[in-house]
């Protein structure tokens, strides 16, 4: 990580610097350049903050020929030239030694974009100018009547610069921010959540914030007994975010045909053109989507369950996943479209969730709920079954009794034990699908939209002390 300011070279320049200095059969090279600025606030007061500038280089060599050819990666810090040869060197040295790579095939045909040389974009404390003078507001209210607000906002602007011996000359800027707020009550007895992603922070209303999370805490001046069991659970769309992302990341076209997931059809591949879930239900990607625009050309320094290092520069285009509940895609590769023999999916930076019919917010939901659970977010979820794509988690900050439309009081905290995948199958009710912040995963895969969604016999196995 480098002082802002310091004087390095130009992206393009090291992107070519890198490929001249190759030697090896093939090379990808990919950079980095990213700026982040930050708020944090505790204590219903402001702590830290922070401006951080970081460029790194990432070098692919490949040895060998066809099926035959071995890759190697190195990524690093970029200072001097002499740092791009010494990369260079270390990923060589990396795939001589290296066993062949089942995905390997031919680079993809070099494509160069007009911008390829443009200068990375920057990023400062201004996208934050328009948030502070509301957040002062709010945190300034809070201490007056003894409210505690915590949180952290943070803006991203990163530019990947793509370049292959073949002739890929491709640049990506993605920006990317988030807030996310808890308010506890004086005597800590009581807390709530809140989050949301944005582009540039033009987009965020504070002082609405605040009013949601006064609303919530007001909620659970009544407290009111649940016990665990089979419930019917509003989700609000961060929560359908926080299971969606993780039934997103278990797509991979290969895992499935291998009969490892619950996209498997046993003995027979994968489950691509059967029904899944509920028929409202899609799930989509794409890159060039409204406030979601994410790369539509794959980059990527490693080869992994979703991405080869031969298939960089392949064209990102917009996917159903799902359509009308029907599995109709999986993310592929070019080696596993050929095992599987279904098209080359590549997988996108974002996830959309709509529901045929699906209408109104969170309180529309409520309105319409005779009884039910309302659940403010999921926490620290992981996997327990991936055949049936089992997932165990809790609920945090806030879990709410619904009786005949309206908000009754606050319950305890549960573990679930439950399937986002089974979960579609059960759906009672659904909203309008809106940008949203997955509150577990939000930080890795910000780029959202998804419904608040009614759905019954959700599984609490036992309470939960966290608040």
């Amino acid at each position: 990580m480098t002082a802002v300011g310091s004087q390095l070279p130009a992206p393009a320049e090291v992107v070519e610097a890198a490929l001249a200095a190759s030697r090896s059969t093939g090379c990808v090279v990919l950079v980095e350049d990213g700026h982040r600025v930050n708020l944090r606030w505790a204590g219903s007061a402001l702590t830290t903050n922070g401006h951080s500038h970081q460029r790194t280089l990432t070098v692919v060599a490949l040895d060998g020929q066809g099926r035959h050819t071995s890759a190697g990666a190195v990524s690093g810090p970029v200072r001097a030239a002499d740092d791009i040869v010494a990369l260079v060197g270390q990923a060589e040295d990396v795939a001589r030694r290296a066993a062949p790579e089942e995905s390997a095939r031919a680079l993809v045909a070099g494509t160069a974009a007009d911008d390829a040389d443009s200068p990375a974009a920057e990023g400062s404390f201004d996208v934050l100018a328009g948030l502070t003078p509301a957040l002062g507001d709010v945190l300034a209210r809070a201490r007056g009547d003894g409210t505690l607000l915590y949180g952290y906002a943070e803006h991203r602007v990163t530019t990947t610069y793509l370049a292959t011996s073949t002739g890929t000359r491709h640049r990506h800027v993605q920006p990317s921010g988030h807030l996310t707020m808890t308010a506890k009550t004086a005597d800590r007895s009581a807390s709530t959540w809140t989050g949301l992603a944005t582009r540039d922070f033009t987009d965020v209303d504070v002082h609405a914030l605040d009013v949601s999370l006064r609303r919530r805490l007001g909620w659970a001046g009544t407290t009111v007994a649940l016990r665990p069991g089979h419930h019917p659970v509003i989700l609000p769309p961060s929560a359908v975010a926080d299971l969606m992302v993780y039934a997103y990341w278990e797509m991979g076209a290969l895992a499935a045909h291998e009969g490892r997931t619950a996209y498997a059809d046993p003995g027979r591949g994968t489950l691509v053109g059967r029904p899944l879930v509920d028929p409202r239900v899609t799930v989509r990607s794409d890159p060039a989507h409204p406030g979601l625009a994410a790369a539509d050309v794959l980059a990527t320094g490693a080869s992994g369950a979703f991405a080869s290092v031969f298939d960089n520069g392949l064209p990102v285009p917009a996917t159903r996943w799902v359509d009308r509940g029907t599995l109709s895609a999986l993310v592929q590769t070019r080696y596993s479209a050929e095992l599987t023999g279904l098209p080359v999916t590549p997988f996108v930076d974002n996830l959309v969730v709509d529901v045929d019919g699906g209408s109104g917010d969170v309180d529309d939901l409520v309105a319409r709920c005779e009884d039910g659970v309302l659940l403010t977010s999921l926490w620290y979820i992981r996997m327990v079954d991936p055949r049936r794509l089992l997932l165990t988690g809790l609920t945090r900050d806030g879990v709410y009794l619904v009786r005949d439309g309206e908000v009754v009081g606050a319950a305890g905290n549960f573990r679930f034990n439950d399937s986002p995948v089974e979960l579609l199958r059960r759906l009672q009710d659904a909203g309008g699908t809106v940008p949203t912040f997955s509150r577990e995963w939000g930080e890795y895969f910000p780029r959202t939209a998804m419904p608040p969604l009614r759905v019954h016999d959700v599984h609490f196995s036992t309470t939960s002390d966290a608040l």
